[in-house]
């Protein structure tokens, strides 16, 4: 059997930094904590987990005093930092650049919605990690939205600011922002349409969409590595399975079915962005194991 890995699958640079950061704090000898997972694949956080590092959850953050916190990829929102600045807490600060560079562009929207009376819309995972970050930089005034049924959140009599979680993908983003303006200006058709859409889909993560298409058609099975709870990995899989309807969502070894490859020659294996590559060199060796 023919197993191949997709080499333009695995973590990002956000991810690679952080727990490149993560490994250094750890090398130190004292105690480090993250404030969440540092990446949404257990696998990872059970690896850094046995090097000494330390998952809390932003309610046990206001009880620390005098501790070390990483800050992970995902970037986190202002009071955050003001928690931190209170309890005398050393904050390591591994948020993706790309992250703080949204969270710059989201606040000053803000700023001129504001005065506007207009709204601030994100295409996003409410509850996600780096979507409370974005949402903390508009006092969590923002419009979350993640499907066409959200969109009935918005009013578009209002100025209309549209922004995009960094690993949602962009197709959709172009597709949610023309039914946004169709709706405004049907809405306001004597007036010019204040609508502005910023594509702030991660460029590594979205082309990674043609990447991936083209990966899946070509294998006979695809198994894609992933963490259930990593929205970048639901959306990579539904690309996966709407080009291969034989591909698989597989977190470790317990989700592997023998059945799956019978009489199968060829299996392409990939995964989402928090994805680590010796998780999917593992799932290979398991399935060579199998036949």
């Amino acid at each position: 059997m023919n197993i191949t890995i997709d080499m333009n699958s695995g973590f990002c640079f956000g991810v690679v930094h952080a727990i490149e950061v993560a490994e250094r704090e750890l090398g130190k000898g004292r105690p480090l904590f993250s404030l969440g997972d540092i990446v949404h694949n257990n696998m990872e956080v059970n690896r850094l987990k046995d090097k000494g590092l330390h998952i809390i959850e932003h309610r046990e953050l206001s009880k620390l005093r005098d501790a070390k916190v990483l800050i992970r990829a995902h970037g986190e929102p202002p009071e955050t930092y003001r928690t931190a600045l209170t309890n005398n807490i050393q904050l390591i600060d591994a948020s993706c650049p790309v992250v703080l560079r949204l969270q710059n562009i989201i606040r000053k929207g803000y700023d001129e919605m504001k005065k506007t009376g207009g709204q601030i819309v994100i295409l996003g995972k409410e509850g996600h990690a780096e979507v409370n970050g974005l949402v903390g930089q508009t006092n969590y005034s923002a419009i979350i939205i993640n499907s066409e049924l959200d969109l009935n959140k918005i009013d578009y009599r209002k100025p209309v600011r549209f922004y995009s979680q960094t690993t949602q993908s962009s197709e959709f983003f172009k597709s949610l922002s023309a039914i946004i303006r169709q709706k405004m200006e049907e809405a306001m058709p004597e007036n010019p349409c204040d609508f502005t859409a910023y594509d702030t889909t991660c460029r590594q993560v979205s082309q990674r969409d043609t990447e991936l298409k083209a990966f899946a058609g070509e294998h006979e099975i695809i198994l894609f590595v992933s963490g259930k709870q990593s929205s970048n990995g639901m959306v990579l899989f539904g690309i996966c399975k709407s080009v291969n309807e034989n591909s698989y969502l597989v977190s470790d070894e317990p989700d592997i079915r023998k059945e799956w490859f019978g009489g199968v020659s060829d299996v392409g294996i990939c995964g989402a962005t928090s994805t680590p590559m010796w998780l999917m060199e593992k799932i290979a060796d398991i399935i060579r194991n199998i036949n």
